[in-house]
């Protein structure tokens, strides 16, 4: 498996999203290293984090685009629950002792660079524009800091 490696063109332009994208990207190329560590438990580990990450991720973009007024933030969060199903299937499947981990490294990277440059790149302008005003209104912090610290302390 090659090493996935963050490309300009994913970048929103919303600087804590970008951040947690590619903290994503980290993860997912950990499977590959886990699946060359000699024991398993590392590998349950790394799939444990990148699962749990990963839907902190979700909830915390999601939060950010109902707060901007997004207008498809409803489909945009079924996107996400329909991912999140896939990615919880695969970690049943390993836990049953099936080797997925080529399988899901090529679904994950071809997953986050679809979404990341269609559906994500589509809400990053309402949500810049939100942000902006947001700061202007609350320099001091506010519902951005409110909400990194609720789901990623």
């Amino acid at each position: 498996m090659a090493a996935l490696e963050w490309q300009d063109e994913l970048d929103t332009g919303i600087d804590v999203i970008d951040g947690q994208h590619r903290r994503i990207v980290d993860m997912i190329n950990q499977l590959d290293a886990a699946r060359r560590a000699p024991g398993a438990e590392d590998m349950s580990l790394v799939l444990d984090e990148l699962v749990d990450y990963t839907l902190s991720h979700f909830a915390f973009e999601e939060a950010l685009i109902e707060e901007a007024g997004y207008a498809f933030t409803a489909a945009h969060k079924r996107v996400h629950a329909l991912f999140a199903k896939r990615v919880e299937d695969y970690r049943l499947r390993y836990q049953a002792g099936e080797d997925i981990v080529a399988e899901l490294h090529s679904m994950l990277a071809r997953w986050l660079f679809n979404h990341i440059r269609g559906d994500d790149k589509a809400y990053s302008h309402t949500v810049k524009q939100h942000l902006n005003v947001f700061a202007r209104q609350h320099e001091h912090g506010g519902w951005l800091r409110r909400n990194l610290v609720r789901f990623f302390r």
